[in-house]
Parts: structure tokens; sequence; C-alpha cells
């Protein structure tokens, strides 16, 4: 829950600030410096270091997480504006030893080569899947597009996203999954702040 009012108190003269999360189902209580960000307090502080840093620039995707079950970078949050949020991180997906869907998707189809990127890209799927949006695999490769694999396992991750999506008999490059006569626009897939 956001504090009404915003306290702030220093320790050796370096501003810091209480925040509550909910990460990963568990509730923490913190005191963070008001510039550190999301992903370094998950990494650094909190060791959840399965959400990666990339180029800590909002450009890669590899520090995708869930707030509120909405897909943002990261690494362009204050972790104090994010008081009170419900945050989920690659760490939070699996119930237990049971693997979410699309992270055993994701084996099934060698969705992964060195890995780095996984994590963002799973957050990112999840996040996609709750957004809605995506009917056809290619609207599925054009609003995860914020996420960028080096290896270049995109075909993969479209196939493992688009096996949970759209069932195993995933559609055609474009082919709707529902029909729809409304023209929708395009969101250009870039994950935001």
């Amino acid at each position: 829950m956001p504090n009404d009012e915003l306290s702030f108190s220093t320790s050796q003269g370096i501003p810091q600030r209480d925040i509550r999360l909910r990460i990963n189902g568990e509730l923490s209580s913190l005191r963070v410096e008001v510039w550190v960000t999301l992903l370094d307090l998950l990494r650094d502080k909190l060791q959840l270091t399965g959400t990666k840093k990339g180029c800590d620039h909002g450009q890669c995707g590899a520090c995708t997480v869930l707030v509120d079950g909405k897909r943002i970078n990261s690494c362009l949050t204050l972790a104090v504006m994010r008081d009170g949020a419900d945050i989920t991180t690659v760490e939070g997906l699996a119930q237990g030893e049971t693997l979410h869907p699309l992270q055993q998707a994701f084996i099934d189809h060698d969705a992964f080569q060195c890995g780095y990127c996984t994590p963002g890209q799973l957050c990112s799927a999840v996040g996609l899947m709750n957004e809605g949006q995506a009917r056809t695999p290619d609207e599925v490769r054009e609003l995860m597009s914020g996420n960028l694999c080096r290896c270049g396992a995109y075909p993969q991750i479209v196939k493992a996203v688009g096996q949970i999506m759209f069932g195993p008999e995933a559609p055609s490059r474009t082919e709707p999954v529902q029909d729809s006569t409304a023209e929708r626009p395009i969101v250009v897939g870039t994950v935001p702040a």
C-alpha cells in the first residue's frame, strides 16, 4: 500500500524511504535509497538474480518483470515508485517444483540458447498473455519486439508462446485465432517503465 506521506529518512546523509512490496507472493518491507532501481533492488538487495541487467537503458528487455500483472523494464523504474505493488520475477512463475506452463513450453521448443534473455522473455510473454491483445504469431512477435535475443531463438520463442496462447495447433503466421472484423491498431512491443 503506498504511503500517503513520503517518509524519508537519511542514513549517513543518504536519502532513504521505507517501502512495501509483495514479491513473488511474499510481502517485504524494505528501506531503500531513493535512487535505487527496481532491478537493482531485486538483484542486489534481494538476491533475485533471475532478472538480468542487460543494457540498463530499457532497450533489451532482459530485466522485464511483472508489476501488478503488467510487464515493465525494471531498470527504468525506481523501487520507491512501486511502493505497494505486486512484483513477479521469473523466480515467481513456477508453483513450487511445478513449472509455469510457459516455462515448460520454452523447454519443449528449445526457446533459449545462452538463456540470458529467457527470464525477461518469460515475464514479457506472461504479461503479453495477461494483456490479451495477441491473436496471431505475428502479433506475438510484434508485441514482444522489445525483448531482444542475441542468440536468435525468436522462432522457438514464438512457438513456445503460441503453444500456450493458441494451443498445440498454433495458427499460421497471420491467421487470427478468433474471427474479428474490427480493425485494431498494432501496439509496438516496447515494455513500459
